[in-house]
């Protein structure tokens, strides 16, 4: 050991004793053993709140779709986007004013999805109940934010790249568009919806 790896050795040592005395110092008490890895799970649910809980989670599960059931979005033809690449899509006989204010940011977003952290199973879930919902309160435009995240395995921002794919298959959207800088950029998109008859 050199003298250099000997003088790094006490100056840690003497930081380390040095914050060990200003802890005391401030009254901080070491935990009884039994106690360091206990968390505190808060207080207990009576059993008709678990009832209640477990009667909602049941509720839930017969309006949601099963998870074996087939999806409305498929992964037929995902093409690759770039993680800065803008998107842009547009029924052919939709008004080109509509299309600009959407580009621009100027129909206001009513709710928004965030897929960050999502597999690609997971996402395509999470858009479809988010459509879903959107189109039962009517909402006119929602923002999705997509991200960029690059897959190394895939070689392009996979949820990005399906979401592009899934949008344009859906019918009830009208368009999409890479959203405002301040709204997420290329990481995230506006959708138009079809309004409600």
């Amino acid at each position: 050991m050199s003298d250099d790896d000997l003088d790094r050795s006490s100056a840690e040592e003497d930081e380390a004793a040095l914050f060990r005395r200003a802890l005391r110092k401030a009254g901080v008490e070491r935990l009884k053993a039994e106690l360091r890895n206990r968390a505190d799970p808060g207080r207990r649910s009576s059993a008709s709140e678990r009832d209640a809980i477990e009667a909602r989670r049941r509720a839930a599960e017969t309006l949601d779709r099963p998870l074996d059931a087939p999806s409305r979005l498929s992964d037929g033809r995902v093409e690759p986007v770039s993680p800065s690449q803008p998107l842009l899509f547009a029924l052919n006989d939709l008004d080109q004013r509509l299309i600009t204010r959407l580009k621009r940011g100027e129909i206001e977003w009513q709710a928004g999805l965030d897929l960050h952290g999502y597999s690609v199973e997971e996402a395509r879930r999470e858009l479809e109940g988010f459509l879903g919902d959107a189109l039962e309160q009517h909402l006119r435009c929602v923002l999705v934010v997509h991200g960029k995240a690059w897959s190394a395995a895939a070689g392009h921002p996979l949820i990005k790249s399906h979401v592009n794919a899934w949008l344009r298959e859906w019918p009830e959207v009208l368009a999409f568009s890479s959203a405002t800088p301040g709204d997420g950029g290329t990481g995230a998109l506006y959708v138009l919806l079809k309004r409600a008859r």
